[in-house]
Formats: structure tokens, sequence, C-alpha cells
């Protein structure tokens, strides 16, 4: 509150035509009436000319009124006016227009009123003894508690929004809501209370010697003016009026806003917050969020510079805290900040000095980095971070790399971020974080710098353990590139380092980013293994049915196969080589013949000899060659997919191959023996040369008798299954359709007119009865 003195001067004066004291005075600013209450009763006048109004006569028998909004200003131009008879227990309620007023409504009361406030449709009473709250809508009252206090003790004002404060006992400020229930705790004040006014959130508690201040927010005690010979108050629109023996004091009301920064500034955090929390319901102020956000940020500098730093990130994130002015209390890192930051914090004020702990005491201040780091990962990416985006990402590239956090430092990197390269490179190169600092090339666009960096590493010219797999990283990055000319560039000093691993630079890209095969063909003529690689690649993986992929692929598998020193290398790489040759129908036949037969694989040849249609040639290079184990291998790799005709044909020609020479009588027995099936017994004994005996092919004769007969009962034995399931599926169907035959004796065949002898029968769609065996020559 404020005291303020201004010069004032007399305007118009008039006599009553009474020696006694004005009892009460009040303006009705709508019709400019000047309403006064002397001797009972109540004139109105002119508030201007302080001429009496015409036709607004004395109302008589007042002891006292009070002026408050009609219900009926919405239709009319009016106002409401509630007065308390001298003569009688009861008050009226008028409406009072510009030149006439009338009484609208009589409330009974069973006591004298001695007080009275009005808030809306609510009036408060006070009697010799008690407080009452009346309805005028309604004409009810309701006794609200009593009290002991003298006529000129009794307090009744009205403190807005349907609320009223009352002298209750015990020296107690009792607040009442309309409802009579009290919805904020009593306030304590002094013994000898002559008057009390409402200027929210303050209370005046006027003494004969002082003016108190309380707060309707917290009801603590805020404030004391001294005065001498006080008489009263009176509240007006923006403060009170104090009245003394001799003087009238105008107290006004410190803007709302004006309060709070002033209790922001010495610190008074709680106090502001509670204010602030107070008053919003009762005034919009235009900077209430703005006051909120500064007071909710100060409170997180309280908790920061005591170390609760949970609390303190929450506060400044709800706060909405600048991250530049936190940024801006840490001595090594307060270089990220633009030239043109300028803080906004009152730096005088400050808790604890960052720079002086970060000289002395390194593991305090090791957890304000930490907390440096939480916040700024917390607004990174929200709307509190986006407007000073490159201050916060340079401030935790910095600190990751200070506390040796790699993985953050990395993820922070490796994604797009607004780090400054100007401050951020020397940064980490001071650090050694030479694998970030490729990544960070990497994330700004900058790939010949990035893969640079990284081949640095590689190569031994840096050294970062923050990457176990530094190379495989480069393979990875230029397979998922779509800069050409840095791939390119690269390729060379990729595929010599590891050809397996650095052909995946190929192989590995998006299939709407590949590059032309002849392309890649050509830069790994220079590299063998990562042309095999890629070759299969293209036919395994890529479907290719382009013959000269094929053809160079088996070329390739040759080629390999001569280089190979170790046995398991060797008998892989032909392993691939003969299912190329085996499954794939691209490649030139020819072509891979020469290659094959003059390098003396001697299967391969088969193979080729084989697709070319030439079987008999192929059993011949085998068998010339010895490997029997391999010839019979040949004939049931090559039947695959055909009809078993086709394998006992293959098999049928090797066995003449065998017969022709009596040097290969045994492998002739061998083939025999492990074929009993294939192979018809009363063919092949004609084809068996008259010096066989019958001691040497027992052991055929006898599988292949056994697994005739065994054939033969099986195919028997299906048959029956067979015919059992159709039996079963007819009862089932007869079942389903629920209808019964008669089979009486001497029953004749429909079909053939013999007599139905046998326990199964058929019956067609009209109920006629035959043999089973006649139902094919049924017309029905």
């Amino acid at each position: 509150m404020g005291a303020g003195q201004s010069k004032t001067r007399e305007g118009r004066a008039r006599k009553l035509g009474s020696s006694n004291q004005v009892t009460q005075l009040r303006v009705v600013p709508l019709f400019n009436h000047l309403l006064v209450l002397l001797d009972r009763n109540v004139t109105a006048l002119n508030m201007f000319s302080l001429e009496p109004v015409h036709g607004l006569k004395k109302i008589q028998h007042v002891s006292l009124f009070e002026v408050c909004d009609s219900m009926l200003a919405a239709q009319v131009p009016c106002v409401q006016m509630v007065t308390s008879s001298s003569r009688r227990k009861l008050i009226r309620i008028h409406v009072v227009g510009v030149d006439r007023w009338d009484v609208l409504q009589e409330v009974p009361l069973l006591y004298d009123p001695v007080a009275l406030a009005v808030d809306g449709t609510s009036v408060c009473v006070a009697t010799s003894d008690r407080y009452l709250l009346c309805d005028i809508r309604t004409g009810s009252s309701q006794e609200l508690f009593p009290h002991n206090h003298s006529r000129q003790c009794v307090i009744v004002t009205s403190v807005g929004r349907g609320e009223f404060l009352l002298n209750g006992p015990e020296s107690l400020g009792m607040f009442v809501m309309k409802t009579g229930i009290c919805q904020r705790p009593p306030l304590q004040w002094p013994q000898e209370v002559l008057a009390a006014g409402v200027c929210f959130p303050y209370i005046l508690i006027l003494q004969p010697q002082l003016l108190s201040v309380y707060s309707m927010v917290d009801q603590q005690h805020k404030h004391t003016v001294n005065l001498t010979g006080a008489k009263g108050l009176l509240s007006t629109s923006d403060g009170v009026l104090v009245f003394t023996e001799r003087d009238i004091f105008s107290l006004r009301l410190v803007p709302i806003e004006e309060q709070i920064q002033a209790l922001v500034r010495h610190e008074r955090i709680e106090e502001a917050l509670l204010l602030l929390d107070g008053v919003q319901g009762h005034h919009q102020l235009d900077s209430y969020k703005e006051l909120l956000k500064a007071i909710t940020c100060l409170s997180g500098f309280v908790h920061f510079y005591q170390e609760g730093f949970s609390e303190a990130k929450d506060l400044f994130i709800t706060g909405e805290l600048d991250p530049r002015e936190i940024i801006h209390l840490y001595p090594d890192i307060q270089s990220c900040l633009s030239a043109d930051f300028q803080s906004q914090l009152d730096q005088a004020n400050k808790g604890r000095d960052l720079q002086a702990l970060w000289q002395g005491d390194r593991n305090t201040f090791h957890h304000y980095l930490a907390f440096l780091g939480e916040f700024l990962r917390a607004v990174k990416g929200t709307e509190q971070g986006l407007k000073c985006s490159k201050e916060v990402d340079c401030a935790l590239l910095r600190l990751y790399a200070e506390l040796g956090d790699s993985e953050s430092l990395q993820q922070l990197v490796a994604f797009p971020n607004e780090c400054r390269l100007d401050h951020c490179v020397p940064v980490l190169e001071q650090h050694n974080r030479f694998f970030a600092l490729g990544s960070l090339y990497h994330s700004h666009g900058n790939h010949i710098d990035s893969i640079k960096t990284w081949v640095k590493i590689a190569d031994g010219f840096h050294k970062d353990p923050s990457c176990s797999d530094v190379y495989g990283h480069i393979v990875w990055t230029l397979s998922q590139l779509h800069d050409k000319d840095v791939v390119w560039r690269f390729s060379d000093w990729t595929l010599q380092k590891n050809q397996e691993i650095g052909v995946q630079i190929f192989n590995k890209r998006p299939p709407d980013d590949r590059y032309e095969t002849h392309d890649v063909l050509a830069l790994l003529e220079k590299y063998p293994l990562a042309l095999l690689l890629y070759l299969e690649f293209l036919i395994y993986d890529l479907n290719s049915e382009e013959k000269k992929h094929h053809s160079r692929l088996a070329l390739t598998y040759v080629t390999e196969m001569l280089q190979d020193k170790e046995e398991a290398d060797l008998m892989k790489t032909r392993g691939k080589l003969q299912q190329l040759l085996w499954e794939s129908k691209f490649y030139d036949i020819s072509t891979v013949y020469e290659r094959v037969k003059s390098a003396n694989l001697h299967m391969e040849e088969a193979i080729l000899l084989g697709r070319a249609g030439e079987h008999s040639m192929a059993l011949q290079v085998l068998v010339h060659q010895g490997n029997f184990q391999a010839a019979e291998a040949y004939c049931c790799r090559a039947a695959q997919g055909q009809d078993p005709q086709f394998r006992q044909t293959l098999l049928l020609t090797l066995l003449q191959i065998y017969l022709s020479s009596e040097d290969l009588t045994s492998a002739a027995v061998d083939l025999l023996n492990h074929n009993p099936l294939v192979f018809a017994a009363e063919k092949i004994i004609q084809l068996l040369p008259d010096s066989w005996s019958v001691q040497l092919v027992s052991q055929f004769l006898v599988g292949s008798l056994r697994e005739t007969f065994h054939q033969r009962r099986m195919s028997t034995l299906q048959k029956a299954l067979g015919q059992a399931e159709l039996m079963r599926h007819k009862v089932i169907w007869m079942q389903a359709s629920k209808t019964t035959f008669r089979l009486e004796k001497g029953q004749k065949c429909k079909v053939c007119q013999r007599d139905i002898a046998e326990p199964q029968f058929a019956c067609n769609l009209h109920g006629d009865l035959m043999h089973t065996s006649c139902t094919g020559c049924s017309s029905s």
C-alpha cells in the first residue's frame, strides 16, 4: 500500500437544515445522485449542484442504508438500495431510478440491525448480539453466529464475490460466504478495532492509533501505519480513505505486478507464488504468465544452488527458462554462446559462484556438469530448446567431451544437430574424439572430411578407442551414402583393406541406389575375392539372368580353386562351382567347359557334358578317372526333377560302361547291389556276361526279388486301404442322408437282374439297388 498527498478544493456546499451530523453518504454515478442519511431520513441530491432531485421524496425512519447493483439493470436503468427501519424490525429493498424510487420488497427480522453490508443479492446484517444473512430474492434469513461487541465495534464489510468480513468473537475476523460457510481461515486481529476495509488481497484494520494491513492469501500481518486520532476508513476502487480527527489519508494499492516483482527481487519465492496464485482469480493480470515463469525459474535457481538438481530441472522447464541462462553460468562452456547473448539474470544475487567451484571443488562441480547435461537433453528438440538449438547442441558436445561420455557424444553427432563446426571441431580435436569428429562432419554433409577422419583412425594416424571397428563403420557408411563421388574415391582403400568386407559398399546398398554393374565389375577386376562375392550377390540376391554374370562367376570359381591352398577352402569353392553348374541355366557351357577341362576338374567336366546332353560321355569321364562313387552320384543328381525312368536309363548306361570292360566287374556288381529296385532282374540277367556265376549276382537277385514282392504287397495293401476309405465315406454319406434300404431275399440287381447276394451293394438316385460292379453300366 502507498499513501499519497493531493491537493483538494471545496467545490460546492449546502446546508441541510439540521445541526446533526450526516450519518452516511453514498453516490449513484448512474444518475448523478448523492444519497444522504441525516436525522433518520434518506435524501437524494444532485452530486454536482447539491440541489434536491425532484421526484425523489425523503425516505423516513431509516437507521442504515447501502446501495448495490440491481438485478433489473439489464432491463431498465436502475440500482437497488437496502434500508433498515428505525421503527420496525425489517429491511426494505428499494429500486432507485432517475426520478423515483419504490419499495420492492420487505424482509422481516427478529432483531434491530446495527450494521449491514450488501453483495449482489445477499445482505449481511449485524444486530446487537448476532449476525444474519438475508437473501433479497427469496426474503429468507439465516442466523450465522452470536457476538458480544458494543454497537461501535460491530463490523460488517463486503469482501466481494458473495463474501463478507465480520468482527467475530475472540478478536477474530471471520470470512463468511453468502451460503453461510467459511472458506478462509479466520483472521486474528487486535482489540479495539474501529473499522475494517477490504482492498483485495489485503484487509485493513483501523485502531485508534494504528492502521494494520493483513493478507487475505496467507492471513499474515504485512504492514503497520502509525496514526493519531483515527476515526474511520472507507474502501475505494483502488485503495482506502482513512479519516482522523484532522486529516484524510488516501492509501492506494501498489499494482500486483510490482508487488510480485519486488518479492522476486528479494528472492521471497514462496511468498511471491502464493500471492500470484491468490490474486489470479480476482485480477486478470496481463503479465500473469510471465510473472509465473519468472517466479518458477527463480525458485529453480534456489534449488540449483542448493544442489537440488531434480527439482531445479523441473522448475526450469516449467518456467520455460532460456537454456542459455544456465549455460552462461558455466565458465568453460559459456564460450558456446553467441556474442550477442545478454543474460537477463541478476548475477549479483547468485547463490554460488561456479567459477570458484570449478577451480576449488571439482567433485561438486562435476555434479553441476551432470545436471547441465540432463537439463539440456530434456529441452533439446522442445520449443524451449529450439529457440537456441545451436547453443544447446554445442554445449552438450563440449560437456560430453569433457566428461568422457562417448556414447552420448556419438549419439549427438551421429544424428542431425545444430553444432557449429567452428566451435566444435577444435573441442573434439583437443579431446582426441576423432571418431565423433568424423560423425559430426558426416551429419553436416561434409562426407569427404568425415571419411578422411575415420580413415586416419583406421590407418593408425589418430588414436581414438571409442569405436572398436572403425573400418566396419566406414564400409557401412559408404554403403548407405548417396554421394557417388565419395564412394568411388574411397572404394580402392576400402577393398585394399579387406576385400570380403569392402565389397559390401556395393552389396549392401539400398535397392534404389545401386551402381551400374559394369562399372563395379571393372573396378573389382583387381580384387578377385571381392569380384567373386559381388558376382554371387548379382546371381543369388538380385537373381540376375545375364549369361555373362553366370559364366564369369563359374570362371572365377575355377580361378579361385586353382589359387586355394587350404583343403577346406578348396572344397568349399568347388562345392559352390558344382552347385552353380548343376542349377544355373544361364552360363555359356562351351566357354566354361574349355576352362574346366584345361584345369583337369573331371567332376565339373562331367557336369558340363551332362548339361549339354552328353550323359554317356560324362559317365565315361568319371569312370575313366576311376571315380565310381562320383559316377553313381552323377546319375542320381542328373535325374533330380526328372521322371524315374530317366534315372533308370542313366544307371543302365553306367552299367553297360562297366560291363564293357572285364576290369570293371567289381564296379558293376556294386552298382547292381546298390540299386536292386531300379534294375529289373529279368532284363539285367540278359545283359550279364555268360561267364558270371549266379553266386556273383545273388545279392542283387535276392534284393531285387524282395523289393519286387514288397512293392506288390504294398500296392495290394494300398488298394485295400483305399477301398476301406471309400466305404467309410459311403457310410458317412448314408448316415448324413438318413436313408435306409431294405435288402430282401431274392432282391434283383436293377442292371443285370441277378440276385444281390453280397453285403455290399449300390443305390442310384431313384432308390434302385444294384451290384457295386454294375454301377458303371447304370444309366441313372
